[in-house]
Formats: C-alpha cells, structure tokens, sequence
C-alpha cells in the first residue's frame, strides 16, 4: 500500500494530514502561528513558523501513523497564495513576508497601471492590478525598502520557500503563481513583457511546473529530520483554493465548488482560457495541466453571519453551550422558522466592502425592507439570504464569460443544511458535499500521488479518491420566489453606490 503526505501553510496554522492512496485518512496535525499587523492595513507572518510548523506537523503524522517511511511515496504542499518571501544569497530570509491580506499597496498598484496600463496587465495576468497581489508587493520593498531589495536574490511564494526547504529547489507551480501577477496565465510562464516593464529580475523567480509534476526530491537532511526516505518526491502542490478544487473533484468542466469561510467563494474549472475583461472575477491556471479556474469573490460571507452571531445572538451562545451543540446550528433552526425572502426582508453583505461583482471598497452593510413587524428571526434569514445572493452574483458573471456550472460542491460553512439549500434553490443545480474535509490537504496529496506515479492523471486520481457525502436539490417552489428577491437585490447597490462613497468621505 503507498502513502501520500499532504501540508496545507495556512494563514492561522499549518495542517499536514497522511493519506493512504485511497484517500483514507491515517494521521494529521495542526501547528498554528502569529500574524503581525505592525501598521494599520499591514499584515505579515515571519516563515520561520511555517518552517517549523510544517517540520513537527509532518514528523506528528509520521509517528502517529506507524506506517513505514519506505510506503510514503510523495509530499504535496498547498499554501496561502499571495505572500512574499525574499531570500539573500545565503538563503536567509530577509523581511517578515507580506501576506494576502496586507493593504498597504495602493501606490504600487498605480504604479503597475501608469507603467504597464490595466489593458495589458489584464491580457497578460487575466486580472487587474490588486493591492493583496505579490507584484506590487515586490514594488512596495522596491520603493520604501531598497537596501532589502538590493540583498535580494530569490522571490518566493510560501508554499514554495516550504519546498525549498524540503528539498533545496527554487520552483513555484502554475496556480499559485497565478496570484503573483508575474505570469502569462494563457501560456503558463513567466511573462517576460511583464518582468521588462516592472524592471524585476526574472532570476529572482522560481522555475514554473505543473502542479502535480515533481519540482524535487526529500534531500538526506530534510528525510534524516522527517522520518522519511532520501528521495521522496516533491510535486508542485497549488495554491489553497486551486488545492480545494482538487479535493473536492472539481477538475472537469461544469464542475464547481462554493466555500463559505470568513469571505466567500465561488470558484469553477474550465479547460478554455476564460476572461473577465471587467476584472469581476479572477482567473487562474488550474491545478489539473492545460486548464484554468475562475473564481468570484465576495468579502463579508461568513463574517457577516459571525457579525450577528456576536452582537445579537448571545442568547443562542449561551443556550448553546448549555445544550453542548453549535451556536451556529441553533441559529439555524431559528432562520428555518421564517419564509423565502425573509418577510420581505433583504440584506447586503458588504460590512468590508466588496470584490465581486463590484470591486467597491466603499460598500457596505444593508438591511433593506426592515420594519416593525421584523425579529431577530427574520434579520438572521436574511443574512444567510443575502449572503447566497452575494454568491449567486458570482455564478452570473461566471454565466456572462460562457462558463456552464451544472455540478456544485460546497465546503465550510455552506455545508449546514439549511445555507445548502438556500444555494441549491438560488443557483438552480443540486448542491454536494464531499465526504473528506480535508480539502487543500487532500487536493495536494492527490496532486503527489500523480507525481508519484500511483494515478495516471489528475481526473483519474480524483474519481477514485473523492466521495459525494450528501446532495441537495433544488426546491421547485422555491426557486421562482427566490429569483424575484435577487432581481431587487440585484438593483439596491447601483442605486446606493454614489452614497456609499460620499458615506467613506464623511468624517
């Protein structure tokens, strides 16, 4: 029997879990970390934790499973996407990395538009210029910290400075590469138009592969630490959510997944180039070779249900902890009480402004409809409503660009009950979950079984290993009624929008 590992560097911590090659999980472990925000908008983790978080979560899963170094046969590493890691000539790591959430790049992004100009950047990088994006990251070190760009000599992601470690290699993959805004994302290389026009040394950056092509091997060091065997291949991994998609299937056309986390997203495979010109969507190369992903974006998902759970519901919390069951989950037994529609109630969930469709730093939060006759019941309805409706926006213009979603997964928070079928009946197509949650960290696993040559490809890897747990159809009679409350959400921000910016202006 062989073993895959897979190690997921996220924002809060590191997971790594160990999968026997059928998927079945044989042991894992979380190793968290800090986040530093020296400056309002700033946000910074240093990889000296992911290091060693992701070095005792994998020596954790080895020993915890008992299963003979000689059967694990490859490593897979998924990563936040967006952090910029920059290494001297030695290697050390010269800065605390800038990290996807960091806002401080408004100059630089200006800066990218004035120099290369949105048309170009969009038909090289299929997105515009953005703030969280690691380009303007490298321009920000550029402009205010020119002694640590001087000392530079190697650019990486952090999921591939995690690879550098392991096995000594300077390589990045097509997915997570994608986010960096470097890449010709049509021919998946670097672009160096791009790289000219920036004036960034394209030798700073690491060698591009497909995601589930070998990148390394374990060197004797790194295997002597772990527990593993000299020689284990490395693959590419991907980025987290392109990660996700291959741990939830969705690696054919017509496949999607929505996950509701702190922000949302909807995210759908294509084997076509596809574009939003509008830059409402991001495109990216996928993790599966010669395709690509699309995916929208909406801000305050399951910030906004969290907003309500802790400044209205304190009630359910304590009730809750009394009963020894989810807040969450009674809250959801409340909202089920009230209608379609909320008693013709609505809400915006733009409490951090919003990415798709709008790109509206200025939105915000809308209760529309509100009277005296609504309760805290109907408020919480229209929540989890107005949230679908923020991720139904998503689908459109996925629609508008001739991506067909006919096959939808849903993860984190979409997998209550009651927020699948309210997505289910508002996207019109059955809504599934799969029986593993072990999303990005199956994703790269199944990724390093390819590259180890246990699957044939991708598809065929996924079909084997990734199980519909439920399915959730949509309800008839919901979905006409649920269609007219998303046509009149649809109109309520264009007529907010121009009072939303003169809102920000006030002091």
């Amino acid at each position: 029997m062989a073993y895959v590992i897979g190690v997921d560097c996220g924002t809060s911590g590191t997971k790594t879990v160990l999968f026997r090659e059928d998927g079945t999980v044989m042991a894992s472990a979380t190793v968290e970390y800090p986040m530093y925000q020296p400056k309002n908008g700033y946000a910074e983790q240093d990889p000296a934790d992911w290091k060693a978080a992701m070095i005792r979560t994998i020596q954790t899963v080895v020993t915890k499973s008992g299963v003979a170094k000689e059967e694990i046969k490859g490593i897979g590493i998924s990563g936040q996407m967006h952090g910029l890691v920059m290494l001297d000539k030695e290697n050390q790591v010269l800065r605390k990395s800038i990290i996807w959430c960091d806002q401080r790049t408004a100059a630089e992004v200006e800066e990218m538009n004035r120099v290369v100009g949105r048309e170009k950047l969009m038909e090289i990088t299929a997105n515009p210029a953005l703030t969280g994006w690691t380009a303007a990251k490298i321009l920000w070190v550029r402009n205010n910290e020119p002694d640590v760009y001087e000392k530079c000599r190697h650019i990486l992601l952090p999921k591939d400075y995690l690879r550098l470690i392991l096995t000594g290699e300077y390589a990045t993959e097509v997915s997570d590469a994608s986010g960096m805004q470097l890449l010709d994302i049509a021919n998946r290389c670097w672009s160096d138009e791009l790289l000219h026009l920036l004036q960034i040394d394209k030798d700073l950056l690491g060698k591009v592969h497909e995601s589930c092509e070998v990148t390394g091997t374990l060197t004797r060091e790194m295997a002597d630490t772990l527990g593993l065997c000299e020689g284990t291949v490395v693959v590419g991994g991907a980025g987290d959510n392109a990660a996700a998609a291959v741990g939830t299937g969705v690696v054919r056309d017509g496949k999607a997944f929505t996950t509701i986390g702190t922000s949302g997203v909807v995210f759908a495979h294509t084997s076509s180039m596809a574009m939003d010109t509008k830059g409402r969507v991001h495109t990216c190369c996928a993790a599966v070779p010669n395709s690509w992903h699309v995916m929208g974006v909406t801000q305050g998902a399951g910030l906004s249900l969290k907003w309500f759970r802790d400044n209205f519901c304190a009630a359910e919390k304590q009730t809750a902890s009394l009963m020894g069951v989810d807040e969450y989950y009674l809250m959801d037994k409340e909202a089920e009480q009230v209608p379609v529609g909320a008693n013709r109630l609505l809400y915006l969930p733009y409490l951090m402004g919003e990415r798709t469709p709008h790109l509206d730093p200025n939105a915000r939060g809308v209760f529309f409809g509100l009277s005296a006759m609504h309760t805290k019941r109907d408020m919480l309805r229209a929540v989890l409503e107005g949230v679908t409706y923020s991720l139904r926006d998503c689908v459109e213009v996925f629609r508008e660009m001739g991506i067909s979603v006919d096959d939808m997964m849903a993860c984190g928070g979409g997998t209550s009950p009651l927020w699948r079928s309210m997505l289910a009946d508002l996207y019109n197509c059955p809504v599934k979950t799969v029986a593993s949650k072990e999303g990005p960290s199956l994703g790269v696993a199944i990724l390093a079984s390819v590259g180890a040559g246990i699957y044939g490809s991708v598809p065929e890897a996924c079909d084997a290993i990734v199980k519909t747990d439920k399915t959730q159809n949509p309800q008839a009679e919901n979905v006409p009624v649920y269609e007219s409350y998303y046509q009149l959400y649809r109109e309520i921000y264009p007529a907010l929008k121009a009072q939303f910016a003169t809102l920000a202006g006030l002091q």
